[in-house]
Protein backbone atom coordinates (compact mmCIF):
# COMPACT_ATOMS: atom_id res chain seq x y z
CA UNK A 1 0.00 0.00 0.00
CA UNK A 2 1.05 3.64 -1.01
CA UNK A 3 1.94 5.46 2.04
CA UNK A 4 -0.41 8.33 1.88
CA UNK A 5 -2.97 5.96 0.90
CA UNK A 6 -2.37 4.40 4.25
CA UNK A 7 -1.94 7.57 6.35
CA UNK A 8 -5.07 9.03 4.88
CA UNK A 9 -7.08 5.27 5.37
CA UNK A 10 -5.02 5.58 9.09
CA UNK A 11 -6.65 8.87 9.84
CA UNK A 12 -9.92 7.89 8.53
CA UNK A 13 -9.80 5.02 11.26
CA UNK A 14 -8.76 7.27 14.04
CA UNK A 15 -12.04 9.72 12.88
CA UNK A 16 -14.51 6.94 13.24
CA UNK A 17 -13.23 6.05 16.40
CA UNK A 18 -12.21 2.64 15.33
CA UNK A 19 -8.66 2.53 16.09
CA UNK A 20 -7.16 0.13 19.71
CA UNK A 21 -6.40 2.43 22.50
CA UNK A 22 -2.95 2.04 21.71
CA UNK A 23 -2.73 2.98 18.40
CA UNK A 24 -4.53 6.32 19.18
CA UNK A 25 -3.18 9.52 21.14
CA UNK A 26 -3.96 9.84 24.64
CA UNK A 27 -7.80 12.02 24.15
CA UNK A 28 -8.40 15.22 25.83
CA UNK A 29 -12.06 14.13 28.07
CA UNK A 30 -15.02 16.52 29.45
CA UNK A 31 -16.31 15.39 32.42
CA UNK A 32 -19.54 16.38 33.43
CA UNK A 33 -20.58 16.76 37.24
CA UNK A 34 -24.23 17.38 38.29
CA UNK A 35 -23.27 19.07 41.56
CA UNK A 36 -22.05 21.64 42.84
CA UNK A 37 -18.14 21.08 44.27
CA UNK A 38 -17.75 19.19 47.00
CA UNK A 39 -19.98 16.66 47.16
CA UNK A 40 -19.62 12.55 46.22
CA UNK A 41 -20.41 13.00 42.65
CA UNK A 42 -17.57 15.91 42.01
CA UNK A 43 -15.35 13.84 44.50
CA UNK A 44 -16.30 10.82 42.33
CA UNK A 45 -15.54 12.75 39.12
CA UNK A 46 -12.23 14.10 39.84
CA UNK A 47 -11.15 11.25 41.42
CA UNK A 48 -11.93 9.15 38.27
CA UNK A 49 -10.54 12.48 35.81
CA UNK A 50 -6.87 11.37 38.10
CA UNK A 51 -7.06 7.87 37.57
CA UNK A 52 -7.88 8.45 33.39
CA UNK A 53 -4.61 9.76 33.23
CA UNK A 54 -2.59 7.87 35.89
CA UNK A 55 -3.35 5.19 33.28
CA UNK A 56 -2.36 6.91 30.58
CA UNK A 57 -5.30 6.96 28.43
CA UNK A 58 -6.55 10.82 28.77
CA UNK A 59 -3.90 13.53 28.19
CA UNK A 60 -6.07 15.91 29.79
CA UNK A 61 -9.72 15.74 31.57
CA UNK A 62 -11.85 19.25 31.88
CA UNK A 63 -14.28 19.20 34.22
CA UNK A 64 -17.92 21.16 34.44
CA UNK A 65 -20.06 21.64 37.67
CA UNK A 66 -23.78 21.98 37.15
CA UNK A 67 -25.80 21.11 40.44
CA UNK A 68 -29.57 20.93 40.93
CA UNK A 69 -32.56 18.70 40.47
CA UNK A 70 -30.66 15.44 41.01
CA UNK A 71 -28.61 16.03 38.94
CA UNK A 72 -31.37 16.94 35.87
CA UNK A 73 -29.74 20.06 34.73
CA UNK A 74 -26.29 18.69 34.28
CA UNK A 75 -27.67 15.87 32.43
CA UNK A 76 -29.98 18.35 30.52
CA UNK A 77 -26.74 20.09 29.17
CA UNK A 78 -25.05 16.75 28.87
CA UNK A 79 -27.25 15.16 26.70
CA UNK A 80 -27.35 18.46 24.51
CA UNK A 81 -23.93 18.88 23.78
CA UNK A 82 -22.62 15.72 24.11
CA UNK A 83 -24.65 13.84 21.30
CA UNK A 84 -21.72 11.49 19.31
CA UNK A 85 -18.83 13.16 21.68
CA UNK A 86 -16.65 10.25 22.07
CA UNK A 87 -14.70 11.90 24.68
CA UNK A 88 -17.50 13.27 27.06
CA UNK A 89 -18.13 11.31 30.19
CA UNK A 90 -21.19 12.01 32.44
CA UNK A 91 -21.08 11.18 36.52
CA UNK A 92 -24.37 9.82 37.86
CA UNK A 93 -25.82 7.52 40.23
CA UNK A 94 -29.08 6.36 42.59
CA UNK A 95 -29.74 9.75 43.16
CA UNK A 96 -30.24 10.53 39.45
CA UNK A 97 -32.24 8.22 39.15
CA UNK A 98 -34.52 8.49 42.59
CA UNK A 99 -34.61 12.14 41.46
CA UNK A 100 -36.35 11.74 37.72
CA UNK A 101 -38.82 9.48 39.37
CA UNK A 102 -39.87 12.24 41.72
CA UNK A 103 -38.98 15.64 39.52
CA UNK A 104 -40.27 13.89 36.06
CA UNK A 105 -37.54 16.17 34.50
CA UNK A 106 -38.21 16.69 30.56
CA UNK A 107 -34.84 14.96 29.73
CA UNK A 108 -34.54 11.54 30.51
CA UNK A 109 -31.57 9.55 30.79
CA UNK A 110 -31.84 6.57 28.56
CA UNK A 111 -31.18 9.31 25.80
CA UNK A 112 -27.42 9.20 27.10
CA UNK A 113 -25.12 5.70 26.67
CA UNK A 114 -24.28 3.67 29.90
CA UNK A 115 -20.90 2.94 30.28
CA UNK A 116 -19.76 1.85 34.00
CA UNK A 117 -21.03 1.83 37.80
CA UNK A 118 -17.60 2.54 39.46
CA UNK A 119 -18.21 2.20 43.67
CA UNK A 120 -20.72 1.34 46.09
CA UNK A 121 -21.89 2.63 49.62
CA UNK A 122 -23.85 3.42 51.77
CA UNK A 123 -25.33 6.19 53.51
CA UNK A 124 -24.78 7.63 57.35
CA UNK A 125 -26.83 9.88 59.09
CA UNK A 126 -25.21 12.91 61.41
CA UNK A 127 -25.45 14.94 63.45
CA UNK A 128 -23.75 18.31 64.56
CA UNK A 129 -21.14 17.33 67.58
CA UNK A 130 -23.10 20.10 69.82
CA UNK A 131 -26.47 18.89 68.96
CA UNK A 132 -28.60 17.88 71.97
CA UNK A 133 -29.64 14.94 69.41
CA UNK A 134 -27.02 11.81 70.39
CA UNK A 135 -28.40 8.98 68.98
CA UNK A 136 -30.91 7.80 66.49
CA UNK A 137 -33.38 7.06 68.89
CA UNK A 138 -33.26 10.99 69.64
CA UNK A 139 -34.06 11.87 66.68
CA UNK A 140 -36.77 9.26 66.92
CA UNK A 141 -38.25 10.34 69.80
CA UNK A 142 -38.52 14.18 68.40
CA UNK A 143 -39.73 13.32 65.17
CA UNK A 144 -42.81 11.25 67.36
CA UNK A 145 -43.57 14.24 69.05
CA UNK A 146 -43.53 16.65 66.14
CA UNK A 147 -42.21 15.20 62.87
CA UNK A 148 -41.66 18.62 61.12
CA UNK A 149 -39.20 19.82 64.01
CA UNK A 150 -36.24 17.65 62.61
CA UNK A 151 -34.91 18.99 59.65
CA UNK A 152 -33.11 16.75 56.99
CA UNK A 153 -30.56 17.92 55.33
CA UNK A 154 -29.26 16.10 51.99
CA UNK A 155 -28.60 15.90 48.17
CA UNK A 156 -31.71 16.61 46.15
CA UNK A 157 -35.39 15.59 46.18
CA UNK A 158 -35.14 11.97 45.37
CA UNK A 159 -32.01 10.87 46.77
CA UNK A 160 -30.85 8.33 48.61
CA UNK A 161 -30.85 9.94 51.86
CA UNK A 162 -34.31 11.24 51.15
CA UNK A 163 -35.59 8.15 50.54
CA UNK A 164 -34.08 6.55 53.84
CA UNK A 165 -35.66 9.36 55.72
CA UNK A 166 -38.92 8.76 54.14
CA UNK A 167 -38.26 5.07 54.84
CA UNK A 168 -37.47 5.76 58.60
CA UNK A 169 -41.12 7.84 58.77
CA UNK A 170 -42.85 4.85 57.17
CA UNK A 171 -41.20 2.54 59.80
CA UNK A 172 -42.49 4.72 63.10
CA UNK A 173 -45.90 4.58 61.08
CA UNK A 174 -45.81 8.65 60.28
CA UNK A 175 -46.68 10.33 57.50
CA UNK A 176 -43.50 10.46 55.06
CA UNK A 177 -45.00 13.59 52.77
CA UNK A 178 -44.28 15.34 56.39
CA UNK A 179 -40.55 14.79 56.44
CA UNK A 180 -38.74 18.61 56.67
CA UNK A 181 -36.37 17.51 54.34
CA UNK A 182 -33.84 20.44 52.62
CA UNK A 183 -32.04 19.10 49.82
CA UNK A 184 -28.79 20.97 48.44
CA UNK A 185 -27.48 21.15 45.44
CA UNK A 186 -24.12 19.79 46.33
CA UNK A 187 -22.39 17.98 49.39
CA UNK A 188 -20.01 21.21 49.66
CA UNK A 189 -23.24 23.22 50.56
CA UNK A 190 -25.38 20.33 53.02
CA UNK A 191 -21.99 20.06 54.67
CA UNK A 192 -21.86 23.56 55.84
CA UNK A 193 -25.75 23.37 56.93
CA UNK A 194 -24.96 20.50 58.77
CA UNK A 195 -21.94 22.17 60.30
CA UNK A 196 -23.55 25.86 60.60
CA UNK A 197 -26.61 23.58 62.66
CA UNK A 198 -28.99 25.10 59.96
CA UNK A 199 -30.13 21.02 59.55
CA UNK A 200 -30.83 18.73 62.42
CA UNK A 201 -29.53 15.79 60.54
CA UNK A 202 -27.55 15.42 58.02
CA UNK A 203 -27.58 12.11 55.61
CA UNK A 204 -24.86 11.49 52.63
CA UNK A 205 -22.13 9.18 52.17
CA UNK A 206 -20.00 7.77 54.43
CA UNK A 207 -17.19 9.51 52.43
CA UNK A 208 -18.31 13.32 52.20
CA UNK A 209 -18.55 13.03 56.42
CA UNK A 210 -15.88 11.39 56.74
CA UNK A 211 -12.91 14.00 57.73
CA UNK A 212 -15.59 15.92 60.07
CA UNK A 213 -16.40 12.91 62.08
CA UNK A 214 -12.58 11.96 62.19
CA UNK A 215 -12.12 15.35 63.84
CA UNK A 216 -15.66 15.37 66.02
CA UNK A 217 -16.94 18.40 64.24
CA UNK A 218 -20.40 15.68 63.48
CA UNK A 219 -21.66 12.57 65.99
CA UNK A 220 -22.55 9.65 63.24
CA UNK A 221 -25.34 8.08 64.65
CA UNK A 222 -26.99 5.29 61.62
CA UNK A 223 -25.77 3.75 58.92
CA UNK A 224 -28.11 2.60 55.98
CA UNK A 225 -26.09 -1.08 55.24
CA UNK A 226 -27.46 -4.52 56.66
CA UNK A 227 -24.47 -4.50 59.32
CA UNK A 228 -21.87 -2.85 60.24
CA UNK A 229 -19.58 -1.47 58.12
CA UNK A 230 -15.87 -2.93 58.01
CA UNK A 231 -13.40 -0.10 60.25
CA UNK A 232 -16.41 2.40 61.05
CA UNK A 233 -17.82 1.95 64.33
CA UNK A 234 -21.51 3.10 63.55
CA UNK A 235 -24.65 1.30 64.65
CA UNK A 236 -26.77 0.33 61.72
CA UNK A 237 -30.28 1.61 61.45
CA UNK A 238 -31.03 -2.09 61.23
CA UNK A 239 -29.32 -2.98 64.51
CA UNK A 240 -30.91 0.29 66.23
CA UNK A 241 -34.76 -1.36 65.61
CA UNK A 242 -35.33 0.25 62.37
CA UNK A 243 -36.00 -1.63 58.98
CA UNK A 244 -34.00 1.29 56.96
CA UNK A 245 -31.47 -1.08 54.65
CA UNK A 246 -30.42 1.04 51.24
CA UNK A 247 -27.50 1.21 49.24
CA UNK A 248 -26.08 3.89 46.86
CA UNK A 249 -23.63 3.34 44.00
CA UNK A 250 -22.07 5.85 41.09
CA UNK A 251 -21.18 5.58 37.60
CA UNK A 252 -20.50 7.12 34.53
CA UNK A 253 -22.64 7.65 30.99
CA UNK A 254 -21.56 8.81 28.07
CA UNK A 255 -22.90 10.94 25.22
CA UNK A 256 -26.23 10.03 22.99
CA UNK A 257 -26.08 8.57 20.02
CA UNK A 258 -22.35 6.89 20.37
CA UNK A 259 -20.77 4.18 17.47
CA UNK A 260 -20.32 0.78 18.93
CA UNK A 261 -16.68 1.73 18.48
CA UNK A 262 -16.88 4.64 20.59
CA UNK A 263 -18.67 3.13 23.62
CA UNK A 264 -16.19 0.16 23.55
CA UNK A 265 -13.78 2.78 23.49
CA UNK A 266 -14.60 4.60 26.61
CA UNK A 267 -15.31 1.39 28.42
CA UNK A 268 -12.03 0.08 27.62
CA UNK A 269 -10.47 3.62 29.22
CA UNK A 270 -13.07 3.44 32.54
CA UNK A 271 -11.60 -0.21 32.94
CA UNK A 272 -7.66 0.47 32.50
CA UNK A 273 -8.34 3.58 34.95
CA UNK A 274 -9.95 1.72 37.52
CA UNK A 275 -6.81 -0.52 37.83
CA UNK A 276 -4.41 2.26 38.08
CA UNK A 277 -2.64 3.27 40.99
CA UNK A 278 -4.85 6.35 41.74
CA UNK A 279 -8.32 4.77 41.84
CA UNK A 280 -6.48 1.91 44.45
CA UNK A 281 -5.71 5.30 46.31
CA UNK A 282 -9.49 7.17 45.73
CA UNK A 283 -11.15 3.75 47.08
CA UNK A 284 -8.92 3.69 50.19
CA UNK A 285 -8.78 7.53 51.31
CA UNK A 286 -12.83 7.85 50.29
CA UNK A 287 -13.85 4.06 51.91
CA UNK A 288 -15.89 3.62 48.59
CA UNK A 289 -16.39 0.23 48.09
CA UNK A 290 -15.17 -1.31 43.84
CA UNK A 291 -18.47 -2.33 42.23
CA UNK A 292 -17.29 -2.13 38.55
CA UNK A 293 -19.62 -3.37 36.14
CA UNK A 294 -19.13 -2.23 32.54
CA UNK A 295 -21.47 -2.03 29.16
CA UNK A 296 -24.83 -3.91 29.28
CA UNK A 297 -24.44 -5.69 32.46
CA UNK A 298 -24.57 -2.37 33.91
CA UNK A 299 -27.19 -0.94 31.11
CA UNK A 300 -29.79 -4.12 32.78
CA UNK A 301 -28.57 -3.05 36.28
CA UNK A 302 -29.97 0.57 35.89
CA UNK A 303 -33.03 -0.36 34.57
CA UNK A 304 -33.38 -2.74 37.44
CA UNK A 305 -32.78 -0.04 40.19
CA UNK A 306 -35.22 2.32 38.32
CA UNK A 307 -37.49 -0.30 39.01
CA UNK A 308 -36.65 -0.85 42.62
CA UNK A 309 -36.12 2.15 43.76
CA UNK A 310 -40.37 3.70 42.58
CA UNK A 311 -41.10 0.26 44.21
CA UNK A 312 -39.27 1.68 47.75
CA UNK A 313 -40.58 5.31 47.20
CA UNK A 314 -44.35 4.19 46.48
CA UNK A 315 -43.62 1.87 49.81
CA UNK A 316 -42.25 5.05 51.99
CA UNK A 317 -45.07 7.38 50.61
CA UNK A 318 -43.01 9.56 48.31
CA UNK A 319 -44.87 8.81 45.28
Amino acid sequence: MRRDTFLKSLAALAAAGTLPMTAQAAANLKMMIPANPGGGWDGTGRALGKALQDAGVASAVTFDNKGGAAGAIGLAQFVNSAKGDGNAMLVMGAVMLGGIITGKPPVSLTQATPLARLTSEYNVFVVPANSPLKTMGDVVAQMKSNIGSVKFGGGSRGSTEHIAAAMLARELGLDASKINYVPFRGGGEATAAILGGNVTVGGSGYSEFQQYIESGKMRPIAVTSEARLKGINIPTMKEQGYNVVLGNWRGVYGGPGLSPAQRKALEEMITKATKSKAWAEALVKNNWTPALLVGKPFEDFVDHEFASLRATMVKAGMI
